[in-house]
């Protein structure tokens, strides 16, 4: 018989005092290219432990880059009609100035010659009588005419800011021309009614419908 090999008997004999990797006898490439850029890693894959923490802690984690944000169709939808109907508003309420100033310059111009004006208004009620209150119609004309043309003025001028704001404005030329033509009214009833020509044709008026 041969004498045996110093060294294999023991080795099949006797165990490795050392654990026994987890992971096999030899290491992965997984593993190598772990202890390559992390070398503490080798303490922790002999333990049998997993890497789960990243090679350089410090690093921040990568940030996928944000997707833009679509718009809701609701919101764009919304967002339309609310265009659409400042961009109504707008002509509407340059419209209703724009003829409010063409009236007020014709009415003004008539109420400045409140003779002329009242004549012209007999005339189309059939009365041949002229207009005698003359002073006080001249007076009280001017006052309206100027009225007139402020009120005007004041109503753009209110419109105008109500618009900077995004506010509804359509409204306002309306509310100006009836509260000034209101007040014009009133101004050219006191002389009317003071003149003895229109107090015969309100007499008739009277007369026939009684």
């Amino acid at each position: 018989m041969s004498a045996p090999v110093p060294g294999q008997g023991d080795t099949a004999q006797s165990p490795d005092p050392r654990p026994r990797p987890q992971y096999g006898e030899y290491a992965t490439a997984e593993e190598q290219r772990a202890r390559i850029s992390q070398p503490d890693a080798t303490d922790a894959l002999l333990a049998g432990q997993a890497l789960d923490a990243p090679a350089n802690p410090d690093a921040a984690a990568p940030v996928a880059p944000r997707r833009p944000e679509r718009g809701r169709p609701a919101g764009s939808l919304l967002a339309q009609r609310v265009t659409g109907w400042r961009l109504a508003d707008r002509i509407v309420t340059f419209g209703l100035l724009g003829y409010g100033l063409f009236n007020a310059i014709a009415t003004s111009v008539q109420l400045f010659s409140f003779e002329r004006y009242a004549n012209t208004a007999l005339g189309l009620f059939g009365v041949d009588e002229a207009f005698t209150n003359i002073g006080q119609g001249q007076l009280w004309g001017t006052i309206a005419g100027i009225t007139i043309i402020l009120g005007w003025a004041l109503t753009a001028f209110v419109s105008w800011r109500s618009l900077r704001r995004g506010r509804v404005t359509f409204w306002i030329p309306l509310v100006g021309a009836v509260v000034f033509g209101l007040a014009v009214s009133i101004f050219i009833t006191i002389p009317i009614f003071n003149d003895p020509a229109f107090g015969e044709l309100f007499n008739q008026v009277a007369t026939s419908g009684g």
